[in-house]
């Protein structure tokens, strides 16, 4: 069973504006085409890398440790394509928008399609007018409580292309996400179909399904399931607060799945002027203002902390019971 949580009351802004001060989120609000550079260059440097590594010393084991790097860096090139999404990534819109589609393509969407429907889920957030939350009714991995081990089968089948057909179809079902303006879909096409003639025609069309479409189809979607359940699944859906989840975890857990600020989402849709390098900061700030540290849903760790979550989630039936 799933239920739609009702929108909030109290609107984030509403919250949030006593948070910060002005001059703190202008700070914070700052864009650094340097620091957007090099956070594209420092993605892209890991995937060509490991395309290298496994040229130089093919076989299974650096295959598989390529496409899990592969995986999380199209996961990182998507995080800096939704900072662009919000204007936050180049000071210049014109540039903004030129290098978030580009960095758009790998992951198949349009930043222009991806931005037309992701205002709305910051305006509605997990209501039935959140495209990104009624895209997920229905299916049973977003339902929650759940045992962790159906949790983490659920994840395998992300990585193992089991679910491909419901992730793929339903991101792009929006009408939203698909209404892309003529000149950018043309240029996409057009990439799309020289990419796949130079493939072909200079034979490197097995390192681009390789390298590329199976890190995409396997690793990418789990990591994006993770990370949808994540932001706003097994939560308490009581104040704006706690209608999305800030995750602090380990190094290794943030490298592969939450890069450059991913896990401070909370702290994004209180403030989605901050861009995602400064969210971290954000959150040091925010943890000394009440009633953040009382009412933010904060959890330690995705395949600790996040896994009992989803086990010890109240039951939407009873939470209706309890709440009235």
């Amino acid at each position: 069973m799933t239920v739609v949580a009702a929108a909030p009351s109290l609107g984030p802004m509403n919250v949030a504006k006593d948070l910060l001060s002005l001059e703190e989120k202008r700070r914070l609000g700052a864009k650094s085409n340097v620091v957007g550079l090099l956070l594209v260059l420092h993605a892209w440097g890991l995937i060509l890398g490991s395309m290298a590594f496994f040229a130089w010393w093919p076989n299974p084991f650096t295959f598989l440790l390529g496409v899990m790097v592969v995986g999380g860096r199209q996961l990182g090139l998507a995080i800096l394509m939704h900072d662009a999404a919000h204007w936050r990534a180049y000071a210049n819109r014109t540039v903004n928008d030129i290098v978030g589609e580009i960095i758009a393509l790998p992951t198949s969407t349009s930043m222009a399609g991806y931005r037309n429907s992701h205002f709305a889920h910051h305006r509605e957030l997990n209501s039935d007018n959140d495209p990104d939350w009624t895209r997920n009714i229905g299916l049973p991995e977003f339902e929650f409580p759940k045992p962790r081990p159906t949790v983490i089968g659920y994840i395998l089948q992300y990585l193992s292309g089991l679910k491909i057909y419901s992730a793929v179809s339903g991101f792009h079902k929006n009408a939203e996400t698909r209404d892309i303006p003529a000149l950018i879909n043309r240029a996409r096409l057009i990439f799309f179909v020289a990419l796949l003639i130079a493939a072909i025609a200079f034979g490197f069309w097995k390192q681009l399904l390789l390298y590329w479409v199976v890190p995409l189809l396997t690793v990418f979607l789990a990591i994006r399931y993770i990370r949808n359940v994540a932001e706003h699944y097994a939560v308490e859906h009581e104040h704006v607060l706690n209608e999305s989840r800030t995750v602090l975890a380990n190094p290794v857990e943030l490298w592969l799945i939450a890069p450059w600020g991913l896990n401070y989402h909370l702290e994004h849709h209180l403030f989605p002027g901050i861009p995602c390098f400064r969210l971290a900061e954000l959150h040091k700030i925010l943890m000394t203002r009440e009633p953040f540290p009382q009412i933010a849903h904060i959890t330690h760790g995705y395949f600790t902390g996040l896994l009992r979550d989803c086990a010890t989630a109240p039951r939407p039936d009873l939470k209706e019971l309890l709440t009235g």
